[in-house]
């Protein structure tokens, strides 16, 4: 048996240089490829009639040496429809065989040859004419309640189609559909019937319509059965309180009935059901007015019937009303309970009997005439009201009346808002911690009216400006509120708060007086003013910045002690008085600070030691060498001398 030779390495090697040696080839013959555009053409023309044979034609526009890998993609309204890879960068053919409406759109093509990729310009193809659709139904007569199959169908068309189904040329059903037909149910009423369909394809953002179907004529056989209703007492007139009776029955042939269910109901209420007859009854209430339906069921058909039924009042509901319309606590309301119609030819005006409710609680008990007055000494008047009117055993209710008493306003207090300044203004308010609003406010001064103003919302006050003259003209001030006009206002009392009077005639005194300030001794500089304290002092020496001394001091006036006087206190002395309405500065003081006593004793003694020592040595220079007469006339000289400096030292300030 023979068995296949393995390839040799030699052969393995030749072929691996062969394959390399091709490759390379291709790479250099595709390297020398020129690719300049694209073209999409669509043949025989961009306007056709349905069932034209179309070709789509992608070309594409190279110079080349060797083999290309080329590959086309065709787009249909920008999305992907066909892709192909074509030898030798070739012409790509799409076809479009017997096309439709549906292939109306704009084409373009996209063409990758060596992986350079170009996009031809977009064309537009549009398709004419829709085929006529064709309906089919499962059967042409059926009875009343069963259901006919229909069927709609294009089988030459595609794309997404909306089908519509007309019954006697009104719309009756429609389905959108990725097919080209649709199937559906109908249930129609007795009698013949001709039905039709027609379809839309959809090309975003249109449609196009097609031509109507054929007519198909059914015949759906009635069922001959009706359902009645019955309303007694007949007549348009039944008055509440009558007794009402309502009946649903059946009308016909009811030998096959088995299926057969009946309902009487009104609005949305079921009231009655039965097998072939069903009946209500009650007392009849104006609210019972309305539109009562009387509907046969048998398998899926259903047939109604109405009656709409008219019930006369007996009497109106009853109006609750109040006086006055504002109440305040403590003041007396009339509430009055009335039905101002009623049944004349039944009931008189004086057969409605009435009851008025607080909160849920009866403030009348048994029936009164409908007028009920809330004494004035109860407290809390405010509550929810309501009456009831009573006749021939029918009630009725008005509606709910809030009542909210009013508070009558409370004692106003007058406050000032801000610092109360003589000469400046400043702001009052005048607030009652209790009252109903709105509530006016009025300033007055003794008894002229100053302004007014009226508090509309919560948490609001009235502010009122005003300016004074002398601290005790806050005195004549008050606050006057009202919320009620049938009392009196409410007076504040007096406008009481503290008055800051500006200060005025600052002066700087010393003590000792000016003369008398002597070394060693003490001296008090007082600085006083007129104005409210508290007052803070300031002294000053002049050619300093910063003060000496500083103090705050409920009187009017203070003092600045300097212990032990000395030559170096001598200078301009002020000082100044500050408090929350102003600052104020005295007039400059210059003190002089005398020489001691005991310092000026000193210096005499000395002088006069002195003179005694000269006296002596003029004494003794005498005897030795000149004659009494010059020794008197030189001992004149120098106690003349020591006098004179004796009386310089002596009245000589001390700097």
């Amino acid at each position: 048996m023979w068995e296949p030779q393995q390839p040799s390495v030699r052969m393995v090697t030749r072929l691996l240089l062969l394959t390399s040696v091709l490759f390379s080839t291709c790479q250099v013959a595709e390297s020398q490829a020129l690719f300049t555009g694209v073209t999409l053409t669509l043949e025989p023309s961009n306007a056709v009639s349905q069932g034209t044979n179309v070709t789509v034609r992608c070309q594409a526009s190279v110079s080349r040496a060797g083999f290309l890998n080329s590959k086309y993609t065709i787009y249909k309204d920008n999305t992907e429809v066909h892709t192909e890879s074509i030898a030798n960068a070739g012409d790509l053919i799409y076809s479009l065989r017997m096309a439709r409406v549906a292939n109306t759109g704009k084409y373009k093509c996209k063409a990758n040859i060596n992986d350079k990729e170009l996009s031809s310009n977009s064309e537009k193809l549009t398709v004419t004419g829709l085929q006529t659709p064709v309906l089919s139904v499962n059967k042409h007569v059926f009875s009343e309640g069963e259901e006919v199959t229909v069927w709609c169908k294009a089988p030459e068309e595609s794309g997404t189609i909306v089908f519509y189904f007309y019954k006697d040329s009104k719309e009756l059903y429609e389905e959108r559909v990725n097919a080209n037909h649709v199937e559906t149910r109908l249930r129609l009423n007795a009698g013949d019937h001709r039905l039709h369909c027609d379809y839309r394809v959809i090309l975003l953002p249109d449609s196009v319509p097609s031509n109507a179907s054929n007519n198909v004529v059914v015949t759906v056989k009635g069922l001959f059965i009706t359902p009645v209703i019955s309303v007694r007492p007949h007549g348009s007139m039944i008055i509440e309180g009558d007794n009402l009776d309502i009946s649903c029955s059946v009308s016909g042939n009811l030998q096959n009935s088995s299926g057969l269910k009946v309902y009487l109901s009104k609005g949305s209420n079921l009231l009655s059901t039965g097998q072939s007859k069903a009946n209500h009854s009650t007392r009849a209430l104006a609210e019972h007015s309305g539109v009562f339906q009387c509907a046969l069921e048998m398998g899926n058909v259903i047939k109604r019937a109405t009656e709409n039924v008219t019930i006369t009042e007996l009497f109106s509901l009853p109006v609750l009303t109040m006086y006055p319309t504002e109440v305040f606590e403590r003041e007396k309301i009339t509430l009055t309970c009335k039905s101002t119609n009623y049944s004349s030819d039944r009931i008189s005006a004086s057969d409605v009997k009435y009851s008025i409710y607080k909160d849920n609680y009866t403030l009348t008990p048994g029936s009164f005439n409908g007028i009920y007055v809330v004494p004035e000494a109860v407290r809390n008047s405010s509550g929810i009201y309501s009456c009831k009117a009573d006749a021939r055993m029918i009630s009725k209710y008005s509606a709910e009346l809030p009542v909210q008493a009013k508070v009558p306003v409370s004692k106003p207090e007058i406050t000032a808002i801000s610092r109360v300044i003589v000469g400046k203004p400043f702001q009052v308010s005048c607030h009652s911690d209790r009252g109903s609003l709105p509530i006016e406010y009025t300033l007055r001064k003794k008894y002229s009216k100053v302004n007014s103003t009226t508090v509309q919302q919560p948490h609001h006050q009235a502010i009122f400006p005003i300016t004074i003259q002398h601290y005790s003209d806050t005195q004549d001030y008050k606050c006057e509120a009202r919320n009620n006009p049938k009392i009196d206002v409410v007076v504040s009392n007096k406008l009481n708060t503290t008055v800051t009077v500006p200060l005025s005639n600052p002066g700087l005194s010393v003590v000792p007086d000016l003369l008398e300030v002597t070394e060693g001794n003490e001296m008090y500089l007082i600085c006083a003013v007129e104005g409210s304290p508290p007052v803070t002092f300031k002294w000053y020496r002049r050619g300093n910045v910063q003060p000496l001394f500083t103090t705050t001091s409920t009187q009017s006036s203070a003092s600045h002690q300097i212990k032990r006087v000395g030559n170096e206190h001598s200078g301009t002395y002020y000082c100044e008085a500050i408090n929350y309405a102003n600052t104020v500065q005295s007039q400059p003081v210059t003190v002089d600070v005398k020489m001691a006593m005991w310092k000026k004793g000193l210096i005499v003694a000395c002088c006069l030691l002195v003179v005694a020592v000269l006296v002596l040595a003029c004494v003794l220079r005498y005897n030795s060498k000149r004659g009494k007469r010059e020794n008197a006339a030189e001992l004149s000289v120098w106690s003349g001398c020591c006098c004179k400096c004796l009386e310089r030292e002596a009245g000589r300030p001390r700097q």
